[in-house]
């Protein structure tokens, strides 16, 4: 049997499947449905400051090969995390990260002295919100935000932290590059691509946001090529996600460098994916004679 585990900035993972941030909520209904300690990690909802109710609806769109999802962050905010999902989620035997999100970086900087003291094993920071100081613009569209952002959550946060990258930007190694200058423990990437859907019958945007996130199967093209991309540029982990849906997914995103993997948008198809592709990987793994998952990582032959 292949040795499925694996270590991230210092955190054990039995295997490297990890629940992305935003598809699997807190675990517990998935919980309800098989034990989430199967898993290696979890990234949980995105939490911010203050709870928010999110955009109104319609907040998620189908498209080919995908889905659009433009849900605001809907969340409690991270003290009632803290109290109350937090512990639970302790007792799960699995790897816990804290995905947070501000508008400023005094938001995330209060968030990360908040879960500093606490018992979560490593922080997520999607920096893919608009800076409200600059006008709107994302924290991880230019370089010099990336890394301002990262520098000053990087001195307050009491775990390692995880940058977790856009991919709307001109150049994702150079935004690697910028997390990790700056202290990023990891990266993660990528985000999602934003697009629109349109009811031409009604000629009316679909989403009431206008904007969405494009996630699924149609994405894992570009998200291999800038994992890929992102490995080769820096020295720090990477954590690979974008339409990962079996265990051969994962697969390829080890190989294109990624020490872990998340899966999102598979767990809406099917509640059961994450350990599903575990025990794909798992199969796959010991087909090629593979005896530890870490022999494939950054294993890619390139012509």
């Amino acid at each position: 049997m292949p040795d499925l585990s694996t270590r991230l900035c210092g955190v054990r993972l039995k295997n490297p499947v990890i629940a992305a941030s935003g598809t699997f909520g807190f675990g517990r209904e998935y919980d309800v449905l098989y034990d989430i300690g199967q898993l290696g990690g979890i990234s949980v909802k995105g939490l911010t400051l203050e709870p928010r109710q999110g955009n109104p609806p319609h907040r998620m769109a189908e498209t080919a090969s995908g889905m659009l999802n433009s849900v605001g962050l809907q969340n409690p905010g991270v003290d009632a995390f803290i109290a109350g999902d937090l512990p639970w989620l302790l007792d799960k035997r699995l790897a816990v990260i804290a995905n947070i999100a501000g508008s400023t970086e005094e938001e995330y900087c209060r968030m990360a002295e908040k879960l500093a003291g606490t018992g979560v094993h490593m922080l997520e920071m999607n920096i893919s919100c608009p800076n409200v100081r600059l006008g709107g613009v994302a924290f991880g569209v230019k370089p010099e935000t990336v890394y301002s952002v990262t520098r000053a959550v990087k001195k307050r946060a009491g775990q390692p932290l995880m940058v977790k990258l856009s991919p709307n930007v001109a150049d994702i190694a150079e935004n690697a590059q910028a997390a990790e200058a700056a202290g990023a423990d990891c990266v993660s990437l990528i985000n999602t691509l934003t697009g629109i859907a349109v009811d031409a019958g009604r000629r009316r945007m679909v989403l009431a946001n206008n904007v969405g996130g494009l996630s699924g199967p149609a994405v894992k093209p570009v998200a291999l090529r800038m994992v890929w991309q992102a490995s080769r540029a820096v020295g720090i982990p990477v954590v690979g996600m974008g339409g990962i849906m079996t265990g051969e997914d994962a697969a390829e995103f080890l190989l294109c460098g990624a020490q872990a993997v998340m899966v999102g948008t598979a767990s809406f198809a099917d509640p059961f994916a994450c350990p599903r592709i575990v025990r794909e990987l798992d199969a796959f793994l010991a087909a090629q004679r593979v005896r530890r998952v870490g022999e494939i990582v950054g294993a890619l032959i390139e012509n």
